[in-house]
């Protein structure tokens, strides 16, 4: 099937005693670290995306609580083997983020990734390679503790 031109990020979290968790996974391909991503397929919408390619990487299944998040970026198209399919007036494509609600479960690894960490939020950012996913991470962190855009800002 041909790749859409849009990428999804998927960061999974669990509840702790007292806070929360963050899954990063490191790359086999490349050693980065980051949240589930990949490509979109045929007509998929980002969030059937998200749920699958959640469910390929990391066995999170589609009845997840998802959360959409406003954060979006920017990826050049050059990055990715079917770029070239996409025409010459594409020159990036959008990176849709989301959240999901792994509390209780197992994550299981696909081929793609190494290693699974579950963080607190500050490990968690220093790890993420991407800015993007930072950037995610931060807005997810935020929602799910009831905050709002504004709160903790220095």
């Amino acid at each position: 099937m041909a790749r859409a031109p849009f990428q999804v990020l998927v960061l999974p979290y669990r509840r702790t005693a007292d806070s929360f968790e963050f899954a990063v996974l490191c790359r086999a391909d490349d050693a980065c670290w980051q949240g589930v991503a990949g490509g979109g397929e045929g007509r998929e919408t980002p969030l059937e995306a998200a749920k699958r390619e959640a469910h390929e990487e990391a066995g999170i299944p589609a009845e997840a609580r998802f959360i959409e998040l406003e954060t979006v970026c920017s990826v050049p198209v050059y990055l990715f083997r079917d770029g070239a399919t996409w025409g010459d007036a594409l020159y990036v494509i959008p990176e849709y983020s989301f959240g999901v609600d792994y509390t209780g479960r197992q994550v299981v690894l696909s081929d793609e990734h190494t290693v699974l960490q579950w963080l607190p939020y500050c490990e968690a950012r220093e790890r993420l390679t991407y800015d993007s996913n930072r950037t995610a991470l931060w807005e997810l962190h935020q929602k799910i503790r009831g905050l709002g855009p504004m709160d903790g800002a220095a």
